[in-house]
């Protein structure tokens, strides 16, 4: 199957439908078009996501199966939990968007680069002056040393990435947001593709086909409109 190429030049351009991804890489659909906020948004919708090197044209992926987690299956081990009792970390959301994602982008251990570039940065950034990307952050004093960014879809939360400087800052800053999420009424987070790291929290592998139907049911009701703002 041919891979869509998608024009740059018309951000309202159709998908094509979920299943139509390859299975080899696992869940490239498409490539090209751009990265504005109707784009993005209609990726999301659609169990979409944007994912590619620096030196590779935009690369869109729908993975089969699918990482969620449900809110209410939220897994906090004995020790995390001993943690977030010390309050060691505070934790605050939408204070400092820009600096979570430009410390998700700093390369990891053993990797040369990253994928979170300045496109990526400046079209999340634009999301989240619109309201639709939010950041949560782990505060030592006044130093950001852990936290995560994602996409708000009436009650889905599409997790993107996460960082930490000191140990388990990340980790607290995750379970704290899954905890305010299912106050809020958000049924659903997508986490995309297995990591032992996430499925302690308790994310589960669903087929793609079932992680589409709950975008259908969950993507057009509304969770608390002013949780965000609230906090």
């Amino acid at each position: 199957m041919r891979l869509t190429v998608l024009d740059p030049q018309n951000p309202e351009q159709d998908f094509p439908l979920a299943h139509q991804a390859l299975r080899e890489p696992d869940g490239l659909i498409a490539v090209g078009g751009c990265l504005s906020q109707h784009r993005l948004l209609n990726a999301y919708r659609h169990g979409i996501f944007p994912w590619y090197n620096a030196d590779e044209p935009i690369l869109w992926w729908s993975p089969d199966p699918r990482l969620v987690l449900f809110p209410d299956k939220l897994i906090i081990s004995r020790s995390l939990r001993k943690t977030m009792r010390k309050n060691i970390f505070s934790i605050t959301f939408d204070q400092a968007f820009n600096e979570v994602i430009s410390a998700c982008a700093d390369p990891r251990k053993d990797e040369a680069g990253t994928w979170i570039t300045a496109e990526i940065k400046n079209a999340y950034n634009q999301l989240h002056r619109a309201g639709f990307a939010h950041s949560i952050e782990a505060w030592i004093d006044d130093e950001l040393v852990g936290g995560l960014y994602g996409v708000a879809l009436g009650q889905v939360f599409f997790g993107e990435s996460m960082f930490h400087t000191r140990t388990d800052a990340s980790k607290v800053a995750f379970a704290t947001l899954v905890q305010y999420l299912k106050s809020w009424d958000y049924r659903l987070i997508d986490c995309q593709v297995h990591t032992t790291h996430l499925e302690s929290f308790g994310a589960q592998e669903i087929e793609r086909e079932d992680f589409i139907k709950l975008l259908d049911q969950y993507c057009t009701s509304s969770a608390k409109s002013s949780a965000w703002q609230a906090q």
